[in-house]
């Protein structure tokens, strides 16, 4: 495996992360440094992302990748690996900022996604030395790095408080433009976002939205389109609680009444809707829209 380090002021070091306050004096990285010259996007999330930011990070990773921009992510649990997992899979690159040593895999669920970044032309990146294990100092360190890199910083999910407010901080003060992902004013989730966005971070509504932002910030277009899969088969009631679900995961009885259904009625559409894939239950018993049905969602809201 290659492995570099670029000293501040040599050839390959990225202007953007020299704009920081304090840049750091090498960069080790192993892959590709070329990587780190490139149109970036970074995307920041929660580690316990619901399926609605899992959706917004996989949504925005692929239309960056297929806009020819490369994804920037801290490889983290949840909406950090759905964007760069995303990211690869739709051909693009990915830059992964370890808050360890470039060598140390942490945490261990990376692995597959920075040997997969590291195979596409992308690279493992830190500014720890060779072997550093992980220290809870490093990480906001680390998160500087990866507000620098990219000309935007995209929220996909995020309560309050949450660490992604140290990158989106470091973003707006480098004169980076920050999007976040709204959601409902009932989310706990969704706090951060909302507020990030009630204090100026541009509102990314849905998947058009987000093209036209990565479009207008990197002038470049998306070259692929990829279809999203039907929702022809839900009848109305179905239909229904798709909407309200995506307004904000409910417990089946809540549903019921919103819906005015009986328990069992509700209970058997929402069985048939989990066989189906659509919905997924979290783990305080509520009911969500999954990965899938949110993307498909997205695709026909431009078409009611």
């Amino acid at each position: 495996m290659d492995r570099f380090e670029i000293r501040l002021g040599e050839e390959g070091y990225p202007e953007s992360v020299a704009e920081l306050p304090d840049p750091p004096s090498v960069l080790y990285g192993r892959g590709d440094p070329s990587a780190l010259s490139t149109p970036a996007l970074s995307v920041i999330g929660s580690r316990r992302a619901s399926p609605y930011g899992i959706a917004v990070a996989e949504l925005t990773g692929r239309i960056a990748a297929e806009s020819g921009v490369t994804v920037v992510s801290g490889g983290a649990r949840g909406c950090d690996q759905a964007a760069g997992r995303a990211a690869l899979d739709a051909g693009g690159r990915h830059v992964v900022v370890l808050g360890t040593g470039a060598d140390v895999v942490y945490p261990a669920t990376s692995r597959t996604l920075i040997d997969r970044a590291i195979d596409a032309s992308g690279c493992a990146l830190s500014i720890e030395p060779w072997g550093t294990p992980p220290q809870k100092w490093a990480f906001p360190k680390r998160n500087r790095v990866i507000a620098a890199l990219s000309r935007a910083t995209l929220v996909a999910e995020a309560g309050m408080p949450s660490g992604t407010f140290s990158t989106a901080e470091t973003a707006n003060a480098l004169g980076r433009e920050v999007l976040a992902a709204p959601g409902s004013i009932f989310s706990p989730e969704s706090r951060g976002s909302n507020y990030l966005i009630a204090n100026g971070a541009c509102c990314i509504a849905d998947d058009e939205s987000l093209e036209v932002a990565i479009s207008r910030i990197y002038g470049t277009l998306r070259f692929c389109r990829g279809g999203a899969p039907g929702l022809s088969g839900l009848d109305g009631a179905e239909r229904k609680a798709m909407d309200m679900l995506v307004a904000n995961p409910l417990r089946p009885e809540e549903l019921a009444a919103h819906l005015r259904l009986d328990a069992i009625a509700c209970l058997t559409m929402l069985s048939s809707l989990e066989v189906a894939g659509m919905v997924t239950r979290l783990s305080d018993g509520r009911v969500s829209p999954s990965k899938s049905a949110l993307h498909a969602l997205s695709r026909l809201g431009h078409n009611r």
